[in-house]
């Protein structure tokens, strides 16, 4: 997943999360067909499966998008800041999404995100990158029970951690340069 939901336009919601389906080997049709309700109904838009892409809102966009991207099952889901281009109504609807999706699927995710508070809310673990080259600075570990809110105290607590650790590299990369 991306930052921006990258749907084609020219299919409806439907055609869009079929359309990764349809390179998935030993699915009949009617498979696919089912494959793709399931995950409409698991991101909420199983009532806009005919609905055009462009009459579709930024968040309906990217739930299509994830509801494509789980659709033909990978071991890893990469979501590259697929919240960034959001407003933060929609942004924490579908933190809750995410969550409710992770329990009922349980796969890998590799969320890359800029945003401490939303890493502290999703992530089991937190890892920090370095700058060019891009390395593992640091591993963080997030403990707390799910679902997450967050705008809870623990997450706030969470997120203030990693902070003052990447103000700390930041301060780092100055003194170097």
């Amino acid at each position: 997943m991306f930052q921006e939901s990258a749907l084609f336009p020219w299919l409806n919601t439907f055609g869009n999360v079929m359309f990764g389906l349809r390179l998935k080997p030993g699915l009949r049709n009617s498979e696919r067909r089912e494959v793709a309700k399931f995950f409409l109904h698991l991101v909420g838009l199983e009532k806009f499966m005919e609905a055009n892409v462009h009459e579709l809102s930024g968040g309906m966009k990217q739930r299509v998008a994830l509801a494509r991207a789980l659709a033909p099952n990978p071991r890893v889901l990469l979501m590259d800041e697929p919240f960034a281009a959001l407003d933060a109504m929609t942004r924490e609807q579908l933190y809750g999404d995410i969550q409710r999706i992770w329990e009922k699927r349980r796969k890998t995710i590799i969320f890359v995100t800029h945003n401490v508070r939303e890493a502290a809310c999703l992530a089991d673990r937190v890892m920090i990158m370095s700058p060019t080259p891009g390395r593992i600075r640091e591993v963080f570990q997030v403990d707390l029970p799910r679902p997450r809110d967050f705008n809870s105290i623990e997450i706030a607590q969470h997120a203030a951690k990693l902070t003052t650790v990447l103000k700390g590299f930041a301060e780092q990369e100055v003194a170097t340069t």
